[in-house]
């Protein structure tokens, strides 16, 4: 199946944790860092997603916020580092895209908010998505 969503990083689920209706799932992504999904615990079962199980990460660009660096007191769980690859801007809109251990992440953000951060190729960025944001599927 193909899928219009550009993020797409393998992992594997180190810890499923069961709620009423939405579950939390720890994934180890395949570039050493941890990210955190919420999904609903059909999906869980759905997926077969247990500890070991091998997945992909997906989150759409619209829901991959940048930052200058890390962000203290805020409850947006993953938090990747990265460095600027590519900044393309529109009238609107800019693209930005982000390279992480383990892969690459595209970004969708205004384009004031691209130049306010003075983000450019080498720039140091932090990657921030809500554990909400993240779909996971089956590797």
């Amino acid at each position: 199946m193909s899928l219009s969503i550009r993020n797409q990083l393998p992992g594997t689920v180190t810890s499923v944790t069961p709620g009423e209706v939405m579950a939390t799932v720890k994934v180890r992504l395949d570039g050493g860092q941890e990210i955190t999904a919420a999904v609903t615990q059909e999906a869980v079962q759905d997926l077969g997603l247990t500890t070991g199980s091998t997945v992909r990460a997906l989150v759409k660009s619209t829901e991959l916020s940048l930052a200058t660096g890390p962000v203290d007191g805020v409850s947006i769980r993953n938090q990747l580092p990265g460095t600027v690859t590519e900044v393309t801007t529109g009238g609107a809109m800019a693209r930005v895209k982000v390279e992480v251990a383990g892969g690459e992440l595209t970004s969708a953000i205004t384009k004031d908010a691209a130049l306010e951060l003075g983000l450019a190729a080498g720039s140091q960025v932090v990657a921030l998505v809500k554990s909400t944001e993240v779909s996971l599927s089956n590797a």
